[in-house]
């Protein structure tokens, strides 16, 4: 994979780094894009396959949920068979926890809302330090622990915090710092401000996301408020967005918000215009079409796909190539600099050709 790292751009909290597997989390390193299985972990052709097309698409950690000692046991087989660190997402059961890491997880979740017990986490802590292995302190405001909760009964951005910091503390008392924290909530604000409490109390990496966002469009305007918002004040060092849909799609929406401000750049950046009554041909259609031609390609390239070719190559003038299009031809364009006009029905064809050659 190839990617454009321009994270400098925007001026990002110091964190000190941890590692999970090979992937640097925090540091000088750039926010790294992760997303969670939904298949059922213990079946593990479809755990693996999974996981190999949220690799294919990006992804760089990856989560499997582990609601059993079944789903730890073929922990080190599925890991066998992939390429990117696996980290086990635990609740409830702190055995599971020390299961897991045995079974060779690259990285734990925790929940302080079902595991927050002194000795328990103790005994996680020492295990994790032992394998050199980092735990995610994973609080959500949907599971707090009910003393934190305020007599309303509704989570409140201190209680996350309060419950985050109470569970850093147990790590620390046993000499454990390689730690990430996050703190989600389906509420984009309570998720916010969250974040930036927390952020003025600890130097660990922060996992940003908003949990049970939704499907496809409503998850998507949500993930992006939350966890674009929190990265232009410079805080997250690693993204999950959380849809209701194919985790690819999680992988997909990262790197749109990634690229939106900035700080990752994969594969195509495809630009197009909102149409006008100057539009005289299919544009959505071309648009779909470049981009499902288009998606397989590394690269970090803008192409733009505009509806008038009579301001398509100056209002698009940054895109590395691009086509404007009108009734009957349009252009293609390179810098903003019209290469040749070519006839309506092969425009996309020519830059698709175009795009190849400039990536071959």
């Amino acid at each position: 994979m190839i990617f454009s790292n321009c994270y400098e751009v925007l001026k990002r909290r110091k964190t000190r780094p941890v590692w999970v597997g090979k992937v640097q989390v925090g540091g000088s390193a750039p926010v790294v894009v992760q997303s969670m299985t939904n298949t059922d972990t213990r079946d593990v052709t479809a755990t693996v396959a999974q996981v190999k097309e949220l690799t294919a698409a990006g992804c760089e950690i990856v989560r499997v949920a582990i609601p059993d000692i079944r789903a730890v046991e073929v922990l080190a087989e599925i890991k066998k068979q992939i390429s990117i660190p696996l980290v086990a997402d635990i609740h409830f059961d702190y055995r599971l926890a020390l299961a897991a890491l045995r079974s060779g997880a690259d990285g734990l979740r925790l929940n302080p809302g079902n595991i927050n017990d002194t000795g328990k986490i103790g005994l996680i802590a020492q295990e994790a330090k032992a394998r050199k292995v980092p735990i995610r302190v994973g609080v959500n405001a949907g599971s707090l622990e009910k003393g934190l909760l305020p007599p309303s009964g509704a989570p409140t951005a201190e209680a996350m915090v309060k419950s985050a910091l109470h569970q850093i503390k147990l790590l620390e008392d046993n000499g454990f710092k390689e730690i990430k924290v996050s703190l989600k909530a389906s509420d984009v604000p309570l998720t916010l401000k969250a974040y930036q409490l927390l952020a003025k109390e600890v130097d660990y990496p922060f996992h940003v996301g908003v949990t049970a966002s939704g499907v496809a469009r409503a998850g998507i305007v949500k993930s992006a408020v939350g966890i674009g918002t929190l990265l232009a004040q410079g805080i997250g060092d690693t993204v999950r967005v959380s849809l209701t849909d194919d985790p690819v799609e999680e992988v997909k929406v990262a790197y749109e918000i990634l690229k939106a401000l900035g700080l990752r750049v994969r594969g195509i950046e495809l630009i197009s215009c909102p149409t006008c009554g100057r539009t005289q041909v299919n544009l959505m259609q071309m648009v779909e079409e470049v981009e499902q031609r288009l998606a397989g390609i590394d690269v970090p390239l803008k192409i733009a796909v505009m509806g008038c070719a009579v301001n398509g190559p100056g209002e698009a003038s940054y895109a590395d190539l691009g086509i404007a299009a009108g009734r009957g031809g349009g252009l293609l364009f390179r810098k903003g600099k019209v290469i040749r006009r070519v006839p309506e029905n092969e425009l996309v064809e020519e830059l698709v050709r175009e795009v190849l050659n400039w990536t071959s």
